[in-house]
């Protein structure tokens, strides 16, 4: 699902007339930079596993699509406006691709979206959170392993301050009244992800 043909797809089902493969080559890149630990293929070629199964839920389904290729196309673990930049970005090439504004407006829209400061209201910002937010729900394996690379993202802080600002994190989802927003994914996965954030946690104050 992010190979060429999938991307020129997606493309294609916004509208626009000619694909930038040479977008997709820097997009890839990104995704591939040595100091990603978690945020890296890996998460995107789950998430858009994930993208295939659900994709009939979505309104607009290539907005999404596109939204998860960006989300987290910057990533560097000593900023704050990660989300920002990459939600600029997948306008400004919503634009140059010379469709609509308002397609452009929402994709930025969406991309912000996976700040998780507030559960969305928009549908498809819903969904396209939950998505993001999967592998808290994952195998215990994996968000064990998930849990291991985010802390290599951030090896630059120590211990002690690394261990408050991730409990404060888990807390944070453990505290909303649901961590899945569509009924869908809090059926499938919203039991075995708080498991998984407590016993995190549990790790992170012993």
């Amino acid at each position: 699902m992010i190979d060429l043909a999938a991307w020129r797809a997606l493309w294609i089902e916004l509208g626009a007339r000619q694909p930038d493969e040479a977008l997709h080559q820097r997009l890839v890149a990104c995704w591939s930079e040595k100091h990603r630990r978690y945020h890296t293929l890996q998460h995107l070629l789950e998430i858009f596993e994930l993208f295939v199964q659900v994709r009939t839920d979505a309104r607009r389904p290539a907005e999404i699509g596109l939204a998860l290729w960006f989300h987290d196309a910057f990533y560097d673990p000593r900023r704050e406006d990660n989300e920002e930049r990459s939600a600029e970005w997948a306008r400004d090439s919503v634009r140059q691709a010379g469709l609509p504004e308002d397609i452009a407006q929402r994709v930025y829209e969406l991309v912000m979206a996976t700040r998780h400061e507030a559960l969305p209201t928009d549908p498809d910002a819903q969904l396209l959170v939950d998505i993001d937010l999967a592998i808290l729900g994952a195998e215990r394996a994996r968000f064990e392993q998930s849990d291991a690379q985010v802390r290599e993202e951030f090896a630059h802080v120590a211990e002690p301050e690394y261990r408050r600002g991730r409990k404060q994190v888990l807390r944070g989802f453990l505290d909303r009244p649901r961590l899945y927003s569509t009924d869908r994914f809090h059926a499938m996965l919203e039991s075995r992800a708080r498991e998984n954030l407590q016993r995190s946690l549990d790790r992170l104050q012993g």
